[in-house]
C-alpha cells in the first residue's frame, strides 16, 4: 500500500473539485477518491493478461451505486442489500465505458476493470460526471496504456447563457441536460436530453463544454505528474507479412466485393459469416497454424475499414451504393395490432422495429428506489433485441445493457412533447420490438414509438424522429472526412462515428456519441448536427403523411380516467376510518382510486360507467349540499320519527315525518319504503353539518330553514359517526372534474 497521499483540489463553478490518491485501495493499478459538494465517489483501475483466445478488447466498466451513500436502508421487507443493479447504474456505466474506451491503444489487449463505487450523495451534485472524472484520472495515475486525459462536465441552458455542473434543484429550469467528455480540444463522448432545443444553441454547449472541462484536465495532469505510475511495456502482436499478405488477398478475392451485393452492408451477421470462412481457410483441423481466430479478425477488419474508407473519401459513394447524405427507403405502418393501445411497424432499409404503447392507471407508474430517494416514473420505453433479429441463435435471457441503454435514449428523445399528468393522467408504457437490425435500432424505435403513442390517442406536443450520423476519417488527416446520413450496420461497426439525433422539426431532444476516434472537433459536430436536421424533417414528413395527428380518442380498449379535484381538507373524508370509504368505493364500482395530497383524485377503470360511477361516489362525499337543492336518491333507512335518505353517494339526510307530506302522518311506512327513489330538498344544514331534508314541493312548509325540533338521541349520534374529527370547513370544496 502507498503511503504518499496527494490531493488537488479545483474551484469548479463555486465548489471544490476534490482528487486524492494514495489511502485507499492500494492493490490496485490505480485508484482515486473523487468529492465534489459532499457527492464522493472511489475509481479503480485494474489490469491483468487476458486469456489467449480474447477476440476483442476485454474492458468491464461497473458503476456500483450504494444505498448507504444517501443514508438510506432498502424498503424490500425482505432484502435489504444492494442487488443486481438499476437501470441508473446500468446507463451511468454506460457512459463512461463509451468516453473511456477509444483512448486505450488498439494493440493493447490486457483485460481492463473500472469500478466506481458511490459512497456519499448529497442530494445535489449528481455522481455520473464526477465519476467520469474520477475514472479518467485513476486510469491517468495507473500504469495501464490510456491516452488520457478526459473532462466529464454536465451543462445547463437557459436564456442563452450556459452554466457548468447544474444541481438538481438547477436542472428544473434548464432547457438543456449535456454530458460531454472532451480532450483538450476535442470530443469524445455525448449524452444529451434537452427540451426542444435548436442546432446553434447545441452546437454552442458543445463548444462551451470542451473549453470548460480545459481546467478540469489540467487539474488530472498535475495530479498524473505528481501521483502517476510509469505505464506498462506491452509488445504489439505482430503478423508475418507473407501470412498477412496471402489473407488480405484471399478476402480482396473472395469475400469483400461481396459488401457491394445489395444488402451485405446491413447485415449484422456478413463479418461472423466472413470471418467463419476465412477460419475454414486458413486453420485446417490437425494443423499447425500462426493464424488464430483474433488475427484473421483483426485483418479482416482492417481490409474492411480501408475497402469502405476508399469508397467514400474517394468515390464519395458509400458500399451500399447510396450518397453520404442518402437515407435508405422508409416504410410505415400503422395501426398494426386489434387489441393493444397503439401499435405501429416502422421500417428503414433493413432496420425494422416494431412499437407498441399501453395506457394504464396512474396507480401503475414505476417506483424508483434509489440512493437520492424514491421517485415515481409515468412514462417508460422499453426496448428488446431479440437474437432472431440478426439471424443469431442465442439464450434469451433479462435486458442486457444495450437494451436498457437503446431504450432510455428513446424514452428520453419523447419526454418533452408528452402531455403533462393534468393533462393527460395515464401511465404510458412503450415497448419496441427489433425484429431486424440493420443499424440505428434505437432511432427507428423513436420514430416508432412516436406514431405508436400518437395511435394511442396521446395527445403529444409534436412528432419526434431519430437519424444516426456517421463519420469516415482519412487514416492520417482527420481534416478530411465525410459525414454519412443514416448509416447501415458495417458503416456503425468499422465506421468512425455513431452520432445519434433526434428531434422535432424544431428542435433536438436527445444525443448520444460514441466514436473510435480519439476525439471529434466541435465543428464536425456542428455540421453533423445540421445534416441530422434536415433528413430529421425529412422523416417527419414521411411520419405525419401515415398518421397526421394523434388520434382524437384513445383506444376503446384503455381504461377511462377521471380526474376529480377536491379540497384537501377533504381526504379523510374519501379515505374513511381505516380506508373503509375508498376500499368501499373501489369494491362497489370495479374502479382504482388513488388520491394525492394536493387533493387531486385519479380514477380509473376498464369500463367507462365504473369511472363515472365513482367519481360520483366522491364528489357526492366532498359535495356540501345547501339549502334549497333539489335532489333524489334511495331511502336507506327508515325510523319512527322519519326517513334517512341518501342524497349523494355515502351522504345522508333525514326528512322528518312532519315534513312527508302537507297532512299529517300516521307513520312513516305510510309514505316512503325502504330503496324507495324519492325527491327531496335540502331544509338546512344544521351547525354539526347534518342535513334536513323535506319532501314538501307546495310551499307549505313553515319550517324550512329552521330546526326541525329533536332528533333523537339515536339519531344524532348515527349522524355525527358520519362526519370526520377535528375543524369543519364549510368551504366549497368541488372541484373540476376531467374525464379522458
Amino acid at each position: 500500500m502507498s503511503s504518499k497521499v496527494v490531493r488537488k483540489e479545483l474551484d469548479l463553478a463555486g465548489k471544490k473539485l476534490v482528487l486524492e490518491t494514495g489511502e485507499l485501495a492500494g492493490h490496485a493499478n490505480g485508484a482515486v477518491l473523487a468529492q465534489y459538494g459532499d457527492t464522493v465517489v472511489l475509481a479503480t483501475a485494474v489490469s491483468q493478461e487476458a486469456p489467449p483466445d480474447m477476440g476483442y478488447f476485454p474492458l468491464a466498466v461497473d458503476y456500483e451505486e450504494r444505498l448507504y451513500a444517501g443514508g438510506k436502508i432498502s424498503t424490500s421487507r425482505f432484502i435489504k442489500r444492494e442487488g443486481r443493479p438499476s437501470e441508473k447504474s446500468v446507463l451511468t456505466g454506460r457512459l463512461i465505458d463509451r468516453a473511456i474506451r477509444p483512448l486505450f491503444p488498439k494493440d493493447y489487449q490486457a483485460e481492463v476493470q473500472v469500478i466506481i463505487t458511490v459512497l456519499s450523495v448529497d442530494g445535489e451534485n449528481e455522481p455520473d460526471v464526477l465519476s467520469l472524472i474520477a475514472a479518467s484520472a485513476a486510469l491517468s495515475i495507473s500504469d495501464i496504456p490510456w491516452n488520457g486525459p478526459l473532462s466529464g462536465i454536465r451543462v445547463g441552458h437557459k436564456d442563452g447563457d450556459y452554466f457548468i455542473n447544474p444541481t438538481d434543484e438547477e436542472k428544473k429550469f434548464s432547457d438543456l441536460d449535456l454530458v460531454v467528455a472532451s480532450s483538450k480540444d476535442e470530443i469524445v463522448m455525448i449524452e444529451a436530453a434537452a427540451n426542444i432545443v435548436d442546432e446553434k444553441t447545441m452546437a454552442n454547449a458543445l463548444e462551451f463544454a470542451v473549453k470548460s472541462g480545459v481546467q478540469i484536465i489540467k487539474l488530472i495532469e498535475d495530479f498524473t505528474n505528481e501521483s502517476g505510475r510509469e505505464k506498462q511495456k506491452y509488445e504489439q502482436e505482430k503478423t508475418d507479412p507473407v501470412h498477412e499478405k496471402m489473407v488480405k488477398d484471399y478476402i480482396e478475392a473472395a469475400i469483400i466485393k461481396d459488401l457491394e451485393t445489395p444488402g451485405k452492408a446491413q447485415d449484422e451477421a456478413w463479418f461472423g459469416e466472413s470471418l467463419d470462412k476465412l477460419k475454414e481457410e486458413f486453420i485446417k483441423e490437425g494443423e499447425e497454424s500462426k493464424l488464430d481466430a483474433k488475427v484473421l479478425g483483426n485483418i479482416l477488419d482492417d481490409v474492411v475499414t480501408d475497402f469502405m474508407r476508399k469508397h467514400v473519401l474517394i468515390n464519395k459513394i458509400r458500399i451500399d451504393g447510396r450518397k453520404p447524405d442518402e437515407i435508405r427507403p422508409i416504410s410505415i405502418k400503422v395501426p398494426v395490432l386489434p387489441r393493444t393501445h397503439g401499435s405501429t411497424i416502422f421500417q428503414r432499409g433493413e432496420t425494422q422495429v416494431l412499437s407498441i404503447a399501453t395506457l394504464g392507471s396512474p396507480s401503475l407508474a414505476q417506483l424508483i428506489d434509489g440512493m437520492d430517494g424514491e421517485e415515481k416514473r409515468r412514462y417508460m420505453h422499453h426496448y428488446n433485441f431479440p437474437p432472431f433479429s440478426a439471424g443469431e441463435v442465442k439464450r434469451m435471457g433479462s435486458p442486457g445493457r444495450r437494451e436498457i441503454g437503446h431504450g432510455a435514449l428513446a424514452e428520453k428523445a419523447l419526454v418533452p412533447v408528452l402531455p403533462s399528468q393534468d393533462e393527460f393522467p395515464y401511465t404510458i408504457r412503450i415497448v419496441s420490438e427489433v425484429l431486424s437490425s440493420a443499424g440505428s435500432t434505437s432511432q427507428a424505435s423513436v420514430c416508432g414509438s412516436t406514431l405508436a403513442l400518437m395511435d394511442a390517442g396521446v395527445p403529444i406536443k409534436e412528432p419526434v424522429a431519430g437519424i444516426s450520423i456517421g463519420l469516415i476519417c482519412d487514416k492520417t488527416d482527420k481534416s478530411k472526412y465525410v459525414l454519412l446520413t443514416d448509416i447501415a450496420y458495417q458503416e456503425d461497426s468499422q465506421g468512425d462515428m455513431d452520432f445519434k439525433v433526434s428531434g422535432t422539426k424544431t428542435g433536438i431532444t436527445a444525443i448520444q456519441m460514441d466514436i473510435k476516434l480519439n476525439g471529434v472537433a466541435p465543428k464536425v459536430l456542428a455540421e453533423a448536427l445540421e445534416k441530422a436536421k434536415a433528413s430529421r424533417i425529412t422523416i417527419l414528413d414521411m411520419m405525419t403523411k401515415a398518421l397526421p395527428a394523434s388520434r382524437e380518442k384513445i383506444s376503446q380498449y384503455a381504461p377511462t380516467v377521471i380526474l376529480v379535484k377536491i379540497n384537501p381538507s377533504k381526504i379523510g373524508e374519501v379515505i374513511g376510518s381505516g380506508g373503509r370509504v375508498i376500499n368501499k368505493i373501489i369494491d362497489s364500482t370495479g374502479a382504482a382510486v388513488d388520491i394525492e395530497d394536493d387533493g387531486t383524485v385519479t380514477i380509473s377503470a376498464k369500463e367507462p360507467e365504473a369511472a363515472q360511477k365513482a367519481a360520483e361516489w366522491v364528489e357526492g362525499i366532498v359535495k356540501e349540499p345547501q339549502p334549497g337543492e333539489v335532489y333524489e336518491g334511495p331511502v336507506k333507512r327508515i325510523m319512527p320519527f322519519g326517513a334517512f335518505v341518501e342524497i349523494l353517494p355515502g351522504k345522508e339526510g333525514l326528512v322528518h315525518i312532519s315534513k312527508m307530506a302537507a297532512y299529517h302522518v300516521e307513520k312513516v311506512e305510510d309514505i316512503v319504503k325502504l330503496d324507495q327513489i324519492v325527491k327531496v330538498k335540502v331544509s338546512e344544514v344544521d351547525d354539526m353539518g347534518r342535513l334536513n331534508l323535506s319532501m314538501r314541493f307546495d310551499g307549505g312548509d313553515e319550517n324550512e330553514g329552521k330546526s326541525s325540533g329533536p332528533r333523537g338521541d339515536h339519531s344524532r349520534g348515527d349522524q355525527r359517526s358520519r362526519r370526520p374529527q377535528g375543524r369543519f370547513d364549510k368551504r366549497p370544496n368541488r372541484g373540476p372534474r376531467k374525464r379522458f
